[in-house]
């Protein structure tokens, strides 16, 4: 059985072709498909048309008497019930959402024909098309018009008690209800349209807790556009810690990746996500002993200490027991490879004695710089980066004693970060980055990727020259 992928993430920098220019942390292709699944949970699922359709009332449909046919009246005709077995979705590029809705109204009434009065349903099928376009664009909403409104009739059903019915009864009907539906029906579209776009709006502007470091202000960052392939969203991601400063990212313009076959594709800037990082990644100095039942290695990692201190220093060889500090250094960088991404960090060990009177003796300081490859997963919502040391670069800082070559250390440096030092930031990382609950479409079935980098569509855009070769190195996560 084949199972399809339905959803992508995207994580990069590139261009936008200049009709699309938005500097913005996140952006997002949604499909028709999606779109009409939206729609369809919300007007038809949900119940907001039943709901709005309940009070409809048709106005009273009079015909005159002739020689052959006697006067007829059908009075409170009003809806009883209503079946909507159908909506479709159209992507109008550079207007918006062409919205269609099938629907089964039964009405009844009472209806005098001559002098005969009885009850009288009516079964009509109803054909409603209209263009929603968005406007009004301000603060992260925006406003829907319900335009070109369409209703046709198909299909009439009449039925009376007595069965007696006349065809001028059913053309009187029919002409009547094509006059009159139209009208009342296209406000409720309209209604429920712009408590649609409420609805739906509360899902783009959201403030989300980031653990307990901070949040995330998920906003509308200009209109949504509109090709014929997908609903563009423009989402401004503001990373705020606690006490409620800001951690500024830089926001590239970039090329939304071709949809396929997904119902949706979030596209995440590399600076947004160093951004979050940098929030999360607020790590406290570790200390603990150099003892085996904390560091596994740290009988070796001693003894190496010792063979490369100095003759004269008799303190490194001696058994006064000996201290590790690891403390972050700067904010961590996320890069992007063909087929890889890593995450880049410093790292500050600090090996010391306390001597007895409260100093400190600093036998080494060392610089280590890692780069560690991420393994990303999506949990309840959130996107979880975990992380395993590639690689490890050392570099001494300082030394008390004149110890100056550390060449025999980095094996053992690397063993202590990654029993001590990786899994604190694991640790850290596993609340996961909150993603935007982007129309309420459900992150499942996702395709986890790591591609080179796309053109648009149809190439590069027009009359631009790239000398710039980060552009041949766009590198995106797809999921």
């Amino acid at each position: 059985m084949m199972v399809l992928k339905l959803f992508g993430i995207i994580f990069f920098c590139g261009l936008l072709s200049p009709s699309q220019e938005v500097l913005s942390g996140l952006s997002c292709a949604v499909s028709p498909r999606a779109m009409q699944n939206v729609l369809s949970d919300a007007i038809i699922h949900n119940g907001l048309i039943h709901q709005h359709l309940q009070g409809l009332v048709v106005p009273n449909i009079m015909g005159e008497g002739s020689q052959l046919n006697s006067p007829t009246s059908i009075t409170d005709l009003h809806l009883i019930k209503v079946r909507v077995p159908r909506l479709s979705v159209v992507l109008l590029p550079g207007i918006g959402v062409q919205l269609t809705i099938g629907a089964k109204l039964q009405l009844r009434g009472n209806c005098l024909v001559g002098l005969l009065s009885e009850l009288i349903d009516i079964l009509v099928e109803v054909n409603i098309t209209a263009n929603i376009k968005c406007t009004n664009f301000e603060s992260g909403t925006f406003q829907v018009v319900t335009e070109d409104c369409l209703c046709l009739l198909g299909a009439i059903k009449i039925k009376v008690l007595s069965g007696l019915l006349t065809l001028s009864v059913n053309d009187l009907v029919l002409r009547q209800l094509t006059a009159t539906l139209p009208a009342l029906l296209c406000p409720v579209v309209d209604i429920v349209m712009n408590l649609v776009n409420i609805h739906l709006l509360s899902t783009l502007n959201a403030v989300i807790p980031v653990g307990t470091a901070g949040t995330i202000h998920y906003q509308l960052a200009s209109i949504p556009y509109t090709s014929g392939k997908f609903l563009g969203l423009d989402l401004d991601g503001v990373v705020k810690q606690v006490g409620g400063s800001t951690i500024p990212h830089d926001s590239s313009p970039s090329a939304l990746p071709p949809l396929m076959d997904r119902l949706l594709l979030l596209v995440m800037r590399q600076s947004f996500l160093n951004a979050v990082l940098s929030l999360l990644l607020q790590l406290p100095p570790q200390t603990f002993p150099c003892t085996p039942d904390v560091f596994s290695g740290a009988s070796r990692l001693r003894e190496a200490v010792g063979t490369i201190a100095p003759a004269g220093c008799s303190t490194c060889r001696g058994t006064s027991p000996l201290s590790i500090k690891l403390v972050l250094r700067g904010n961590p960088l996320i890069l992007l490879e063909e087929n890889k991404a890593s995450v880049k960090l410093s790292v500050l060990i600090q090996l010391f004695s306390n001597h007895l009177d409260g100093s400190i003796l600093n036998f080494l300081l060392l610089k280590a710089d890692l780069a560690l490859n991420v393994r990303v997963s999506i949990v309840g919502g959130r996107l979880v980066l975990q992380l395993a040391l590639g690689s490890t670069s050392l570099s001494l800082e300082s030394s008390d004693v004149g110890i100056s070559n550390i060449s025999t250390l980095k094996p053992h440096c690397s063993s202590l970060l990654v029993e001590t030092f990786v899994p604190v930031v694991n640790g850290v990382l596993g609340t996961g980055i909150p993603l935007p609950n982007v129309l309420r479409i459900p992150l499942v079935n996702v395709d986890f990727q790591i591609k080179a980098a796309w053109r648009t569509e149809h190439g590069p855009p027009a009359n631009t020259t790239y000398t710039n070769p980060a552009w041949q190195h766009q590198l995106p996560f797809v999921f």
